[in-house]
């Protein structure tokens, strides 16, 4: 079941509420009225959405969805766009902040390829036209420990797999991020082998609650949260939603990814959060809410698929200690 209401009857807050920014308050609620009101209103809120591009102004319409919502009260913006893993800048949690001024993300272009009857290069503006702009509001763990609750803005991938419509060969989907030692700084690092990839099953890139994302807190993606275009997959550990695509193939074998590269006994091709399932230098079994709990606080319990059940017949009949 995919709807989560809150138990006492009250509405959860949206982005607007979770962080107060004065801009944001008013021109949200105005372009939130243009955007569902009519077919006209829905076009001159998408021609807004092009000239908030072009003048810089980062605010992104979407209409929120209840069917995707948590419980668990969001995490500040200030604390999303400064505690972030993004290698491509930094091993640091701080350095994505610091040091993504460098990044363009406009041009930029999508290629989506591989086994598809129809192969196809997207620019950001085709993607923000792809499907209607949705705001979820999603549960995240991190393999380190960590988790947050973020919303975000973008629409279900299965979208953009329909219109590429893969053929009988496509047992994979694989995502490969922008690999620039020019914007990126830590790419000139050996870390890991870049550029950055990740994959998915087909049946899990299908998935209602597989993301392509656009946006965060009624914005654009901040550049250290992956802009302008990335995954987000909430029952999967953080690594597994990659940042800054730039292809997306549709393969026969399985992926081989980043970090499964880097350290196979730590980082498994699945990634689905298990707290029964230790990484071999701590155990997963809890977890920090950021902005919320201290080092020294009691943390919190990590739920299987990091509380997102519905996900569990995707690997009906696979034994997820091995396959982690």
């Amino acid at each position: 079941m995919l709807i989560k209401r809150n138990p006492n009857g009250i509405d959860l807050p949206f982005s607007s509420e979770i962080t107060p920014r004065e801009i944001f308050e008013s021109r949200r609620s105005f372009l939130k009225q243009l955007a569902v009101g009519s077919v006209a209103g829905g076009a001159l809120a998408e021609m807004l959405i092009h000239e908030a591009f072009a003048q810089g102004n980062q605010k992104l319409v979407a209409k929120p969805n209840p069917s995707f919502v948590v419980m668990d009260k969001p995490t500040s913006y200030k604390d999303a766009t400064t505690y972030n893993n993004f290698y491509e800048f930094g091993t640091d949690k701080s350095d994505p902040a610091k040091y993504v001024g460098t990044l363009k993300t406009r041009p930029w272009t999508v290629a989506i390829e591989g086994e598809v009857k129809k192969p196809i290069t997207l620019d950001i503006d085709d993607l923000l036209k792809l499907a209607p702009l949705e705001e979820r509001i999603y549960r995240h763990r991190c393999v380190e420990g960590w988790s947050m609750v973020i919303p975000w803005i973008g629409y279900s991938f299965s979208n953009l797999i329909r219109k590429v419509e893969p053929n009988g060969n496509a047992k994979f989907v694989e995502f490969i991020s922008l690999a620039d030692k020019q914007q990126m700084p830590g790419v000139r690092s050996s870390v890991l082998a870049w550029p950055y990839v990740e994959g998915l099953r087909m049946d899990e890139a299908n998935h209602p609650l597989a993301l392509l994302t656009l946006g965060m807190y009624g914005e654009v993606l901040p550049n250290q949260n992956g802009a302008p275009v990335r995954m987000v997959l909430p029952w999967k550990y953080g690594f597994k939603s990659a940042k800054s695509i730039v292809k997306i193939r549709f393969v026969k074998e399985q992926p081989r990814t980043a970090w499964n590269l880097a350290a196979a006994q730590e980082y498994g091709f699945y990634a689905n959060v298990n707290p029964e399932v230790d990484h071999p230098r701590w155990s997963q079994a809890t977890e920090r809410r950021i902005g919320e709990d201290s080092f020294f606080a009691r943390k919190r319990k990590t739920l299987m698929f990091n509380g997102y059940g519905e996900v569990a017949s995707l690997y009906s009949g696979m034994d997820l200690k091995k396959l982690y």
